[in-house]
């Protein structure tokens, strides 16, 4: 019988708390690599609970990487604890230039992006957005600069937030709200020492560009591969939660070898968990930042649940390296603007941005499998269906065909090429946020029918 208690007067659904248990026995070396776990029938008899319940917790530890099904065999961890990892407490995303390709195709109607940046945002949600915006409109301005962290009845409600969704436990003034995630990292680049920073490849093209500007060096970081060693950088940008723009999760494996190279050099882990919420199968895998609060640096977002033009973010960094921030954003006068704050303060409060998220997450359910259905016959997968994109990886040649087409459909579709540095990888990437069901088909229609020619 595993060691783990189950609090049933808890708001945490009985399978997180099993989870976060089960991963916490692996953290602390009860667990090891290869060791059998009691099957789901089994341990729900020994916990008294419903078979429901530990599969559902075996699944999410699945999905994570933690633990893996053997047909005929039984459920096994997958993930030994490395030297120096203390367990948490769990709590209840530069281009390479693109090739010319003559004459650029001219496109039929006005164009639509299918991007990876633009949400999908429900037109049943407008008044809750309009009452936001009408009490930014009656509340009373800062005098002066206001506070360097951003509103602090916001850095409370980001706290608890984080707590509730992502398993960050975190005080409001451990949290500094920024202007987006390229902000966040503009933040953090100055107070690291001297030194190249490891960018996934392929990846985030702001990311490699904003540590480009800084005059740091970018180092490729493989985005399909475990890390073991990180050379002479002094971090690690990543994103775990969803690979961008290969849409892979991290497993557990990988995220503590990261963790560990990143102790053995001395660097932060930089983790983009850019559109977290975003999961149809399991829950959101928790932030890599629960396991490693000294080592890790955590970037959020409202770009993706809410609108990219909020321009709005979160930053939780470790204690030494908040304080540098802070002092520096201190003297350059550097925060977010205090309307977009306080609009989101209304849209958390009024649990707007749950529902927000709740119904994109059914959208992206729905038209995930139906861009699966068209693409499969023609390209392979990158990673699983998650978010609101998804990445195909075909030759260069036929993902321009595509392209092509879809341009003078009036869609903008992204090569995988662009994303890329040094991996070679190429294919599509195919937004679904930000077009209605109708363009979608008509933008498949298009890609398709270039792939079958």
């Amino acid at each position: 019988m595993l060691p783990v208690t189950l609090d049933r007067t808890s708001d945490e659904p009985l399978p997180a708390q099993l989870a976060g248990q089960i991963r916490s026995l692996v953290l602390s070396g009860t667990l090891a690599s290869g060791d059998r776990l009691p099957s789901s029938r089994a341990l729900a008899a020994d916990l008294g609970v419903s078979r429901a319940v530990s599969e559902q917790a075996y699944d999410q530890l699945t999905a994570e990487g933690w633990l893996e099904a053997r047909r005929g065999s039984g459920t096994y961890v997958t993930t030994t604890r490395p030297p120096g990892v203390t367990p948490p407490h769990f709590a209840p995303s530069l281009p390479r230039s693109a090739r010319a390709t003559g004459v650029t195709p001219r496109p039929t109607r006005p164009t639509s992006r299918l991007d990876t940046g633009t949400p999908f945002f429900d037109p049943r949600l407008e008044p809750g957005w309009r009452r936001a915006w009408r009490e930014v409109s009656v509340a009373a301005p800062p005098r002066g600069y206001d506070d360097p962290r951003g509103l602090v009845e916001l850095r409370e409600a980001l706290a608890t937030r984080l707590g509730r969704t992502r398993g960050l436990e975190v005080g409001p003034d451990e949290v500094i709200v920024t202007a987006g995630t390229t902000d966040g990292l503009r933040a953090l680049l100055p107070e690291l020492r001297p030194g190249p920073v490891a960018v996934e490849d392929p990846g985030y093209r702001a990311a490699a560009e904003t540590v480009l500007s800084y005059g740091r060096e970018v180092v490729d970081l493989p985005a399909v591969r475990q890390v073991d060693d990180l050379g002479d950088a002094v971090a690690a940008y990543v994103t775990p939660a969803h690979q961008h723009p290969l849409g892979r999760v991290m497993p557990a494996a990988d995220r503590l070898s990261l963790l560990e190279a990143a102790r053995r050099a001395d660097a932060v882990v930089i983790e983009d968990d850019y559109d977290s919420e975003f999961r149809y199968d399991v829950a959101p895998v928790p932030a890599m930042a629960t396991l490693d609060r000294d080592r890790v640096v955590y970037l959020g977002t409202a770009a993706k649940s809410v609108v990219p033009t909020l321009r709005l973010g979160w930053l939780v960094a470790p204690p030494g390296l908040h304080e540098l921030i802070l002092r520096r954003r201190t003297i350059t006068h550097a925060g977010a603007a205090w309307p977009s704050q306080r609009a989101l303060l209304t849209l958390l409060r009024d649990g707007w941005l749950d529902r927000a998220v709740r119904s994109a997450r059914r959208v992206y359910a729905e038209r995930a499998p139906k861009v699966a259905e068209a693409m499969s016959p023609y390209a392979t997968l990158a990673g699983p269906l998650a978010g609101m994109y998804s990445t195909w990886l075909l030759p260069e040649s036929e993902a321009r065909r595509a392209r092509d087409a879809a341009r003078v459909a009036g869609f903008e579709i992204n090569l995988l090429s662009t994303y890329a540095r040094s991996s070679g990888l190429t294919g599509l990437v195919i937004g679904f946020g930000g077009v209605t069901d109708a363009e979608l088909d008509q933008a498949l229609t298009a890609v398709t029918g270039a792939l079958a020619r």
